[in-house]
């Protein structure tokens, strides 16, 4: 059984065990009759070969209160694509597959460049923003939902808790952050969250000193989750991250444009496992360690634009400060795994927390070094005020991808 313990912060929802899915599935089919509801879906293609998202599709096609599903297509060539079509095509919902790499939208890229707003890197976070982009554009829907598609636990209940806070007019929620716990195949896994963000918000506190932002983050269980919804009038004004700060980035967005009361987290799942990426120690790019690295710039980022004076002797007394808390709260988690019968590789945990360390410092001095760095993609309300016309031209190229590549 759920708690139902409150930080003080932020409401939290939990799941009580009181609620059927048939409840919940009626009462969001009731405020979809006048609150339309779309679904994003970044993918890369490797995803439609992977254990995850077919069945994901499965439960999506039994969801009657869903308006639209968008796709977002990464790292796929023309026959990739068409097979992607097809591949969705069993969604019983008005579906789009944007394909990011075709021509037209690459043309479109170009055009974002010759305007100074193109941001180069591909990934995760500009694949959510074209999608929110063809969902403004459509202007349909009132509620937005994202989740990831490497979901190996994944069933229609967890999509029907996540859009519930933001979907329900009595609510005065304008996103809703998913959490639940990460245990996977007898593990306790969520190591970025466990071994590095909560540490880390722990030693700033103790560096820096109280910061209403950091209390703020320390209140979401699962910060780093990709599960979130929100009502789409918020969505031409949200800065979206182009790097793997994706999920801070959003939180602190929401920081910046919400007032407190109107964000929420809710407990979508009893158990959660996805695809877990390397910690890739020998390669500062990839895996974990690039993904530790621009977490922590996106902190750094956001403290600094609050006023917080960042010095190379705050990121070394941060990195001995950090290190020492993580040490402190491994013995927690090995003792709470170890009652709950699940496993804890102590040497890898502790290898791993030696690694964030060192990128806390490696983010640190990319911070000084380059105090003007701007990761975000441009709003869409920029690029609207630049390109009256390029919304709509998005909107068509999409279209005509599908038609031509039918």
């Amino acid at each position: 059984m759920a708690d139902f313990h409150q930080n003080g912060n932020i409401t939290t929802l939990h799941n009580l065990r009181t609620q059927s899915l048939d409840d919940l599935t009626y009462e969001l089919s009731t405020f979809a009759q006048t609150r339309r509801i779309s679904l994003i879906l970044p993918s890369l293609y490797s995803e439609l070969e992977g254990p995850a998202l077919a069945h994901i599709l499965d439960e999506l096609s039994q969801v009657p209160y869903l308006h639209r599903i968008i796709i977002g297509l990464d790292q796929a060539d023309e026959a990739q694509f068409r097979h992607a079509r097809q591949f969705f095509s069993q969604l019983p919902q008005t579906h789009t597959v944007i394909w990011n790499d075709s021509p037209r939208m690459l043309d479109l890229g170009a055009r974002l460049d010759r305007l100074g707003l193109a941001r180069q890197e591909p990934g995760k976070g500009k694949n959510v923003w074209t999608c929110m982009g063809y969902l403004i554009a459509c202007a349909d829907s009132t509620v937005m939902a994202i989740h990831d598609c490497d979901i190996l636990t994944y069933d229609r209940e967890m999509l029907a808790r996540l859009i519930y806070p933001v979907a329900n007019p009595a609510f005065p929620y304008q996103m809703a952050k998913g959490f639940y716990p990460r245990v996977g195949e007898g593990k306790l896994n969520g190591r970025v969250t466990r071994l590095l963000v909560s540490p880390l918000l722990i030693a700033l506190k103790r560096v820096i000193g109280d910061r209403d932002y950091i209390d703020y983050l320390r209140s979401f269980r699962y910060p780093l989750s990709g599960e979130f919804a929100m009502r789409t009038p918020i969505l031409p004004d949200l800065r979206i991250p182009s790097d793997w700060g994706l999920e801070i980035g959003v939180l602190s967005e929401a920081w910046r444009n919400m007032a407190p009361k109107s964000v929420c987290q809710v407990e979508i799942s009893d158990a959660y496992d996805h695809k877990h990426q390397a910690l890739s120690p020998e390669d500062a790019n990839q895996g974990l360690s690039r993904m530790s690295t621009d977490i922590c710039k996106a902190i750094f980022r956001k403290l600094a634009a609050d006023g917080t004076v960042f010095t190379p002797n705050v990121f070394r007394t941060l990195k001995a400060t950090y290190y020492r808390v993580a040490l402190d709260l491994l013995e927690g988690y090995y003792n709470d795994a170890r009652m709950n019968g699940l496993s804890v590789d102590r040497h890898k945990e502790e290898k791993s927390i030696e690694l964030f360390a060192e990128n806390i410092i490696r983010a640190g001095q990319v911070f000084l070094d380059n105090p003007h760095e701007t990761p975000f993609i441009a709003t869409w309300s920029r690029v609207h005020s630049a390109d009256p016309n390029f919304l709509s031209d998005l909107r068509a190229a999409t279209i005509a991808d599908q038609e031509e590549f039918a």
